[in-house]
């Protein structure tokens, strides 16, 4: 069964009989090593082709289908074809002329990578798999077609598929052949999946992933390393419809990427504007900037066509955003102290709940990082989704919950999110190497365990899957002191930007103050560029491609990724201030911000340095 990567049941309702019924026969009489997107808009001009099939042997194949009836035919030629409809005659396009057109533009943009084309011979530069287009007639049969000389002159025998060819009872052998013949020549090596994560990147732009890596520091236009959505991110990018959704998905899984995926297409289909909401302020500041990478506006951004309709805040932002707009009055800092944040949301939650400030004023709302999310505050945030849309995405992980104290287990249906039938789960983690990956969870397995949810409207805990990237082991230094540790960081990062690592490829992740203001003051004293993410609240929103080292807390990471991560101070942790469960959560997500290298320090024995060392000695045996 062929591979759809547009969702196939949503696709089908939207589908002309015609195109249906190919459809069912596509995934019917096709092996799953065919991939199949429906009406997927291709390039920057955001073409829509009706079908691409891409296979490993017979390479790419566009397809138009045409439900006409030959006695709506009134005239056609290679460039144009009239047609009769209820509203007069209409002129259209040849469909063999447009499949052929988008087929060309295809090729040409796949011809400009020098891994897709051919390095020697007499078809040297051209592509180096086969390239066909097509029409599907749905409504015509072959003998009707070819006793047609005004439709045999101007499209091709060869390069049709008729209705009589796209019966059930058609073999599937003889279904595939009608494929094969569009195509007039073979090459013997078929595509490799690495080919083919190519041409899906170069076909579909929005699939690519803006990543920072050891490998990239100077990344070439077309680079020979591509990051790219895998085919069930893909799939399920695609797949978001209507109503609530959910992904549960573990670190490093992509959730991310699909968020931004699903809020460029959303920006074609609703007019109310877009919410991203976040937990943390560094990780709203860097939604933000992989929006901008994209010509997504935003708030903070004045780019078309999307200028002022998507919102990316952090919760509590939010929230005293909505008090100002409203004009209603933010509680008093001096009064609400130690509870602040919570008056600032039960204040926000009154005014919708009577009125005052509007409740489903957002076309969407998605949610980053929803594991960090109160009930209360994705209660309210439900009522704020359009009920038109009901488009509301919530991704999460629950192993990275890190700011509740108590694990609180409440079904999602019970705080207004409806999303039974409509979860996914992302088991394999593309961020770390296997290497970082298996030593962030031997380290905190025993803290991460808990009997799975009952049932798929509750949150769940994922044992990640490495997607087998290899890479070098993290290491753990110990040295005489904390100043030592800093002394430590400094020539780590001196050694690595001499190595061709950027500045803004490593970050540093503490856990207590103190820790913050003398690596900062150390690396300032060696004259290396280093931005403080939480020197002060305007700090908070950094610039990630600025070319300096990002200094951090342990909990600002959260949602972030570097190629280099350094831990310094583990021989302080567990942190006092937090359970022993919270604290080695609190790691794990640190260690996992960390794509290629992850350089832990100490300066004295603790309960978690021994953990780090063990697992460390567990995955190196």
């Amino acid at each position: 069964m062929a591979l759809f990567l547009t969702h196939y049941s949503q696709q089908f309702q939207k589908a002309t009989p015609g195109e249906r019924r190919f459809m069912q026969r596509l995934q019917q009489k096709l092996e799953d090593d065919y991939l199949v997107w429906y009406d997927a808009p291709i390039g920057r001009k955001r073409q829509h082709p009706d079908f691409i099939i891409l296979h490993p042997q017979r390479g790419l194949i566009v397809l138009e289908v045409k439900d006409w009836r030959l006695d709506t035919i009134r005239q056609i030629n290679p460039s144009t074809v009239t047609l009769l409809t209820p509203n007069g005659e209409k002129e259209e396009r040849n469909p063999l002329e447009q499949a052929r057109a988008y087929a060309i533009a295809i090729k040409e943009l796949l011809e400009r990578d020098k891994l897709l084309i051919q390095a020697e011979g007499r078809h040297k530069g051209k592509l180096a798999f086969p390239y066909s287009y097509g029409v599907v007639l749905s409504n015509i049969t072959r003998a009707t077609f070819e006793s047609q000389p005004a439709l045999t002159a101007v499209i091709e025998p060869n390069l049709v598929i008729c209705k009589d060819e796209m019966m059930e009872k058609v073999d599937p052998g003889d279904f595939q052949q009608q494929l094969w013949n569009f195509c007039s020549y073979e090459f013997g090596e078929p595509l490799t999946p690495e080919q083919i994560d190519r041409v899906r990147w170069h076909i579909f732009p929005e699939l690519q992933i803006k990543q920072l890596s050891l490998l990239e520091a100077d990344e070439p236009e077309i680079p020979d390393l591509i990051k790219i959505m895998d085919l069930q991110q893909e799939q399920l990018a695609r797949s978001l419809g209507e109503g609530h959704r959910i992904i549960h998905g573990v670190a490093g899984s992509g959730k991310t990427l699909i968020l931004v995926y699903r809020c460029q297409k959303l920006l074609e289909e609703v007019t109310k504007p877009i919410l991203i909401l976040c937990f943390n302020v560094p990780l709203a500041a860097k939604l933000r900037q992989m929006l901008h990478a994209r010509g997504i506006g935003g708030d903070r951004f004045a780019l078309p066509p999307s200028a002022g309709r998507v919102i990316v805040r952090h919760f509590h932002r939010w929230c005293a955003d909505l008090l100002e707009t409203y004009r209603i009055e933010k509680p008093s800092w001096n009064q609400f102290r130690e509870n602040y944040s919570a008056e600032l949301v039960k204040r926000v939650s009154r005014a919708v709940e009577g009125g005052l400030i509007l409740a489903g004023q957002y076309g969407a709302v998605l949610i980053d990082e929803g594991h960090d999310f109160e009930p209360d505050w994705l209660k309210l945030v439900v009522q704020m989704v359009d009920p038109q849309t009901k488009s509301l995405l919530l991704l999460y992980d629950d192993a990275q919950n890190l700011y509740g104290k108590k694990r609180r287990r409440v079904s999602f249906k019970s705080i207004g999110i409806e999303a039974q039938g409509r979860t996914t789960v992302l088991q394999i983690n593309y961020r770390n190497t296997a290497e970082v990956l298996t030593v962030a969870y031997e380290f905190a397995k025993e803290f991460l365990s808990q009997d799975e949810a009952s049932d798929e409207d509750a949150p769940v805990l994922i044992k990640p899957q490495t997607a087998g990237r290899a890479g070098v082991m993290p290491e753990l230094v110990r040295l005489s002191s904390f100043k030592a540790e800093a002394h430590y960081l400094v020539e780590q990062a001196q050694k690595l930007q001499k190595q061709g690592i950027t500045w803004n490829q490593m970050a540093i992740l503490y856990r207590s103050k103190f820790m913050g203001e003398q690596i900062h003051c150390q690396f300032e004293q060696a004259q290396i560029p280093i931005e403080w993410i939480n020197q002060n609240s305007d700090s908070r929103n950094f610039n990630a491609d600025a070319l300096s080292v990002k200094l951090m807390t342990m909990h600002s990471g959260k949602g972030l990724e570097f190629p280099v991560i350094f831990l310094p101070g583990l021989g302080f942790l567990p942190h006092p201030q937090g359970t022993p469960a919270e604290e080695a959560r609190l790691l794990y997500v640190a260690m996992t911000r960390a794509i290629d290298r992850l350089i832990m320090t100490c300066d004295r024995r603790s309960d978690f340095a021994a953990k780090v060392a063990a697992a460390l000695k567990r995955v190196g045996a």
